[in-house]
C-alpha cells in the first residue's frame, strides 16, 4: 500500500498516549486526514478528554466521533456469547475479545459515512487484538486499507514513544513518563491486566493490580442473595426489577465487586502462538454465567445441553481468535439460540467472599419432574423394572467384548 493512496483514515482512538501518538504519526507519515472514533463500552473513563485532545492535535470537530455503545455491546455481543456459556480454555470470559468486533464494525460504518479509504488501530504486533480488529474490518469491507502502526514504525520502546510525543507537543500524563507496571483494557464486561509485573507466572498478582473487585477476604461476612430472571436465554431482571442489558450488567458488576467475585489469574495461549499471563476481573459476568447455567439445568433437554457443552469450546475459540463475523460462528450461534427457546425463568444465587452459587431455580418450562425423581412413592410414568432391560441392552456390547477376552485367555 502506497502512503499516498490514503486520503482519509478512521482511527480507533482512546485519547491515551499510544493512540494520540498514532494520530500524529498518521498525519506526519501519511499526510492524510484523520477521523477519530472513541467507543464508550463502559470502560468507566471520562471520554470528554479524548475529544479535547483530538481537537488539540488538529482534528476537525466534525471528524471526532464519540459514541455510547454500551447497550449495543451487551445486547448484541455479550448476551449472545453468554447464551453459549463461552469460556476460552475453561476460564476466560472473553471480555476483551468480544469488544473488538463491535469497535471494528462501527469503524467501518464511520469510514463508509465519511468516505474514508482506510482504518487504523493501535494494537501491537504481538497480541491478539490486531487479528480481531483486522478480521472484522475485512469481513465487513473486503477492500479496506488497514494501517497497523506498531507493525510499520520504528519505535520499539516507551522512551521512543515519549520522545515522539515531546517532539510533537503531545501532552503526556505524569504517570506515563515512567515504565507502566502493567497494561489494562476495560469495558462493561471486564478489566484485563497484562505485562510488566505480571509477566512472571510464578509470582502472585500484586494487590494494586485489582481494580474491579474487593479482596474476597475483605468482602462482607454475610452472604448476599439475589435473583436473576431470564427470557429465552437472556437476563432481563434483577431482584424482580426489569432492566436494560447494560444496566443489568452494571448492577451485577456492583454486586460482584462488593463480594470479591470474578478474579481469574490465567496463562493463556494467544492466537499468534505465544503464551501470556493475564489477570482478569469479570464480576458481573461471573455471576451471569452461573445464573445462566442454573436456569439451563431445568429447562434444557440432556441432549441439547450436552451438545451445547461440546460446541462451547469451539465457539469460545472463534470469539477469542476474532472470527465473530465468520460463517461458522454464525452457524453455531443459530444452533445455540435455538436451544434457548425455553430458557426462561428465575434463578436465586448466593454471593459470598469470591464465590457465586445457585441456590434455587424455577421456570414455567421446567423439565424437572419431582414425581419422577422422588425416592417416595411417585407417579406411574416410570417403572423401575424397565431399567433391567435398559441396562442389559446397553451392556450387550460390553458382555460380547468380555466373552472374547475370556476365549483369548486375556
Amino acid at each position: 500500500m502506497r502512503k499516498s493512496d490514503v486520503k482519509k483514515v478512521v482511527l480507533a482512538y482512546s485519547g491515551g498516549l499510544d493512540t494520540s501518538i498514532i494520530l500524529k504519526w498518521l498525519q506526519t507519515t501519511y499526510g492524510c486526514e484523520v477521523v477519530t472514533f472513541t467507543a464508550d463500552l463502559g470502560q468507566g473513563e471520562e471520554l470528554a478528554p479524548a475529544r479535547d485532545k483530538a481537537l488539540l492535535l488538529g482534528i476537525k470537530p466534525e471528524n471526532i466521533f464519540i459514541e455510547d455503545l454500551r447497550e449495543e455491546f451487551v445486547r448484541d455481543y455479550v448476551f449472545p456469547m453468554f447464551r453459549a456459556n463461552a469460556l476460552y480454555e475453561g476460564q476466560y470470559l472473553l471480555g476483551t475479545s468480544i469488544a473488538r468486533p463491535l469497535i471494528g464494525k462501527r469503524q467501518i460504518e464511520i469510514a463508509e459515512m465519511v468516505g474514508a479509504d482506510a482504518v487504523c488501530h493501535g494494537a501491537t504486533g504481538k497480541g491478539n487484538d490486531q487479528v480481531r480488529f483486522e478480521l472484522a474490518y475485512y469481513a465487513l469491507k473486503p477492500d479496506v486499507k488497514v494501517i497497523a502502526p506498531w507493525r510499520e514504525w520504528e519505535m520499539r520502546s516507551r522512551e521512543a514513544l515519549i520522545a515522539f510525543a515531546e517532539a510533537h507537543q503531545i501532552p503526556i500524563a505524569k504517570d506515563k513518563r515512567g515504565e507502566a507496571p502493567f497494561s489494562t483494557d476495560a469495558n462493561l464486561l471486564h478489566t484485563s491486566s497484562e505485562g510488566k509485573v505480571l509477566e512472571d507466572p510464578a509470582q502472585d498478582v500484586p494487590d494494586y493490580v485489582y481494580s474491579r473487585t474487593v479482596n474476597p477476604e475483605d468482602a462482607p461476612d454475610r452472604p448476599t442473595f439475589i435473583t436473576v430472571d431470564f427470557e429465552r436465554g437472556d437476563a432481563v431482571a434483577l431482584d424482580g426489577e426489569a432492566l436494560s442489558p447494560a444496566t443489568l450488567l452494571t448492577r451485577l458488576n456492583e454486586l460482584g465487586r462488593a463480594n470479591g467475585i470474578g478474579r481469574v489469574d490465567l496463562v493463556e495461549n494467544r492466537f499468534v502462538g505465544m503464551k501470556s499471563r493475564g489477570m482478569y476481573e469479570t464480576p458481573g459476568g461471573t455471576i451471569l454465567l452461573a445464573a445462566h447455567r442454573g436456569i439451563e439445568q431445568i429447562t434444557l433437554d440432556r441432549g441439547a445441553g450436552h451438545l451445547k457443552d461440546e460446541l462451547m469450546p469451539r465457539y469460545a475459540e472463534l470469539v477469542y481468535y476474532g472470527f465473530w463475523f465468520a460463517p461458522e460462528r454464525e452457524m453455531l450461534q443459530a444452533a445455540i439460540d435455538k436451544s434457548q427457546e425455553f430458557v426462561t425463568g428465575r434463578v436465586r444465587l448466593k454471593l459470598y467472599k469470591g464465590n457465586v452459587g445457585v441456590v434455587g431455580r424455577e421456570s414455567p418450562y421446567s423439565l424437572y419432574d419431582q414425581d419422577l425423581v422422588t425416592f417416595e412413592e411417585g407417579a406411574a410414568a416410570y417403572d423401575q423394572h424397565d431399567a433391567e432391560g435398559f441396562i442389559k441392552l446397553n451392556a450387550l456390547r460390553l458382555r460380547t467384548l468380555g466373552q472374547r477376552k475370556r476365549k483369548l485367555g486375556a
